[in-house]
């Protein structure tokens, strides 16, 4: 996902306070300015006697030439690099997107004009801004653009081939911070080659009120996306990780886990075909639990069919502690 940073020199309260309430990952302050940003809240600062150390935790490039794209390509491999330039016209920034790509690269926004330039190079962007925004107005439009930044998995269509009652094992509610709406939910599944779109408690039943907040997301086993490119079980998760939250056209967004709920109820296997091969996902046997059509309805798995379509994500399956590996590995 990527980062906002906001650049506050000279110092000014109300715009820390902004940044905070904006979610932004970190500020940068003036030296001797940490104490009273650790005062107003939690959050990374980058100062002298911050967190990050600038020339020390994180490097800062002039561009003027190729030798210093070399630079930042070559100081990128190991931590954080930002760039600066008087004039992005002139700069080949698409090189840089292109030849670093491991999460380094910040690039300097003073406005929403240049944030979204920097944000959509090569449709992919930059990793983070740095945003020397003078106005709590525009730190949190930047904030806005970052959020909806956030890169678009792309969704396969996944035909239903079989539904088997099983018996009893420990599934996880998944509570979040954040309300989610219809065709959202979040991706799970046996393997990390084949993860469907679990719907949210988003709609409203006879018996059960809506709860958006919350999927009902299967087994303590089971694979979850938490950001892009990184999964875990299940089972692992607690209050205060962060989860990834999907929509039916693939658009992301991470939310945080206010609260996990592991309960012994019966369930049910769900197995389906996608691109030629066989993906599966254990989910609670109830009809409040729901994947996700290619349109963005929420289908009760009580009610799928063979030949009924959901959605899903497909990759290479590989994990070595939730990240993806190229591996000879068979999951079945």
């Amino acid at each position: 996902m990527k980062q906002l940073w906001v650049k506050i020199d000279p110092w000014d309260k109300k715009l820390v306070t902004t940044a905070l309430e904006s979610g932004a990952d970190a500020v940068w302050v003036p030296e001797g300015r940490a104490g009273e940003v650790k005062a107003l809240g939690l959050i990374t600062i980058i100062a002298p006697d911050g967190d990050l150390v600038p020339g020390k935790d994180l490097r800062e490039v002039t561009i003027t030439g190729s030798q210093d794209e070399e630079e930042v390509v070559r100081l990128a491999r190991t931590g954080p690099v930002v760039v600066h330039t008087t004039d992005w016209t002139v700069i080949p920034l698409e090189n840089l997107v292109a030849r670093t790509g491991n999460g380094n690269l910040f690039a300097q926004a003073e406005d929403v004009q240049s944030a979204r330039m920097l944000l959509g190079v090569l449709e992919k962007g930059v990793d983070g801004l740095v945003a020397t925004a003078s106005s709590p107005g525009l730190i949190k439009e930047i904030a806005r653009l970052v959020k909806e930044a956030s890169p678009a998995l792309e969704l396969t269509e996944a035909r239903i081939t079989r539904i088997e009652p099983l018996g009893m094992g420990d599934r996880v509610c998944v509570d979040t911070c954040t309300n989610m709406g219809l065709g959202e939910g979040m991706l799970v599944g046996n393997s990390s080659g084949g993860l469907f779109l679990v719907h949210a408690e988003s709609l409203k039943t006879p018996y059960v009120a809506p709860r958006p907040f919350r999927v009902n997301a299967g087994p303590v086993h089971a694979y979850i996306r938490v950001s892009s490119a990184k999964t875990k079980y299940l089972g692992e998760l607690k209050a205060g990780d962060e989860v990834l939250i999907v929509n039916h056209e693939g658009r992301t967004a991470t939310a945080v886990v206010g609260r996990v709920k592991v309960e012994r109820r019966p369930l049910m296997l769900v197995a389906a075909e996608a691109e030629g091969r066989e993906i599966t996902t254990i989910l609670q046997n109830a009809e409040t639990i729901r994947l996700t059509r290619p349109g963005g309805e929420a289908v009760s798995i009580v009610s799928l069919q063979p030949g009924d379509k959901v959605l899903a994500a497909l990759e290479e399956a590989g994990r070595h502690f939730g990240h993806k590996i190229q591996e000879t590995i068979l999951e079945k």
